[in-house]
């Protein structure tokens, strides 16, 4: 017999002993209205304690009311049991908590679709990316939201191998993924493959850009060599045919070398912190300069340098070297390349070095393009200069790396100047006081 029950038997033969001993004192009349009575009492406190219980049930969120005598049984073990359901839920929301902060951390958007494709939860990733109301979408259809032909097909098939490839409403690519987990609900799963996608790009362009500038030159060696090898020629024709051959080995092995460094500043560590002296720097790229034009055009250096560089000294030369080569390679004979540089360049705390030319200029669609590998405006006229395709690349790479930036500013006909900023922090004082002021012609 419960513990509810005893207190209640016992009550009752509580009050039928009280009834009985008024009985024998003072009569049946005094005994039964004793018994009436207490059984009164009794009902009302049990009427009293099922109000309260019912009061409670009604709004389970107030606290379970206290009690005494044999209720205080029964309600005591509900509030044991409230207690240990609060315990749960708490514990149930700190899981969910994890839960959606695990998933908001996520790279990848991820939508959970319940029955006939509705939302019932989003990241805010997947709401960024496919523009979606993480609040007020919930319930919704998602093919209602994503209204796309291939999106709608892609939600129908049984099955999902492979992602869904889709343009993002902001540009770029979007890549889909379903992934059933229960009867009636699938993830998906979504990303921004933009980049990666330009980077395959990228890397598709490139092997056939290094496949194509290779094999021209290679063609030529093969073509040399058999006629060499099947024909009887005379000494002087196969030495032109050595010499040429030797242009187009050479022509080769020039992109390998520019390939080779690339791939070193790509790779490489942070440029060591040397001091790089800004006047001798000036001094070889001006008499590089000379010594590539040959006297076929007007060179003029202008600089009081009071600054020097930190960085790697090859570096700086390799990309300010290129911006002076590709002036001497593409200024008609008789032009003018003047080299520039300047302290406190336009007011900035750094500093900067410009390479003027008198050349066809460049339109402006080919401007943003210019420092992508092999990527030429002409590409015969490129060749016939010399030009691997790789220059601005190599130039772009080394002043990234040292935080500097390349300004192109070219109209056709009007010649092109190429300017590299370096940052303040890039900039020291120089050793050996100003340098003089210098215009050569």
């Amino acid at each position: 017999m419960s513990t509810v029950l005893r207190a209640a038997f016992a009550w009752a033969v509580a009050i039928a002993a009280a009834a009985l001993v008024c009985g024998a004192v003072a009569g049946a009349a005094a005994g039964w209205a004793a018994a009436a009575l207490g059984l009164s009492c009794l009902l009302g406190y049990y009427v009293w304690h099922l109000a309260r219980l019912a009061r409670w049930l009604r709004d389970s969120s107030s606290a379970v009311p206290e009690a005494v005598g044999s209720w205080d049984v029964v309600l005591g073990t509900l509030h044991r049991h409230e207690r240990e359901r609060t315990r749960r839920e708490a514990a149930l929301a700190e899981a969910l908590g994890r839960f959606r902060r695990a998933a908001q951390a996520l790279p990848e958007g991820v939508v959970i679709l319940g029955a006939k494709n509705h939302i019932e939860w989003c990241n805010d990733k997947a709401a960024a990316l496919l523009h979606l109301d993480a609040r007020a979408d919930v319930g919704r259809p998602i093919e209602n939201l994503v209204r796309m032909p291939a999106f709608v097909e892609y939600l129908a098939a049984r099955e999902h191998p492979e992602e869904l490839l889709l343009p993002a409403k902001s540009g770029g690519t979007l890549a889909l993924k379903l992934i059933p987990y229960d009867e009636a609900q699938q993830l998906l799963l979504c990303r921004d493959v933009t980049q990666s996608e330009r980077v395959e790009t990228m890397r598709r362009d490139f092997v056939a850009n290094v496949s194509h500038e290779l094999r021209t030159p290679l063609t030529v060696l093969v073509g040399f060599l058999e006629t060499v090898r099947e024909l009887k020629l005379d000494p002087q024709r196969v030495r032109d045919y050595v010499g040429m051959m030797r242009e187009q080995a050479a022509r080769m092995q020039r992109i390998i070398e520019d390939l080779l460094a690339l791939s070193v500043l790509e790779s490489a560590p942070p440029p060591p912190e040397e001091r790089v002296g800004v006047q001798a720097l000036l001094m070889r790229l001006r008499v590089d300069a000379e010594a590539l034009s040959g006297g076929r055009h007007v060179i003029e250096a202008q600089a009081t340098p009071r600054v020097d560089l930190i960085g790697s000294e090859q570096e700086l030369i390799s990309a300010l070297g290129n911006l002076v080569s590709n002036a001497v390679r593409y200024t008609p004979e008789g032009g003018r390349i003047r080299l520039v540089w300047r302290d406190n360049a336009d007011g900035n705390a750094g500093a900067s070095f410009t390479v003027e030319d008198t050349g066809p200029g460049i339109a402006a669609e080919h401007i943003p393009r210019l420092t992508e590998r092999f990527y030429r405006v002409d590409r015969g006229r490129s060749r016939e200069s010399g030009g691997t395709g790789l220059g601005l690349a190599i130039v772009k790479h080394a002043l990234a790396r040292h935080q500097a930036a390349l300004e192109i500013d070219s109209k056709p006909g009007a010649g092109s100047r190429f300017t590299a900023r370096f940052p303040e922090n890039r900039v020291v004082p120089a050793e050996r006081g100003v340098g003089p002021s210098v215009t050569m012609k």
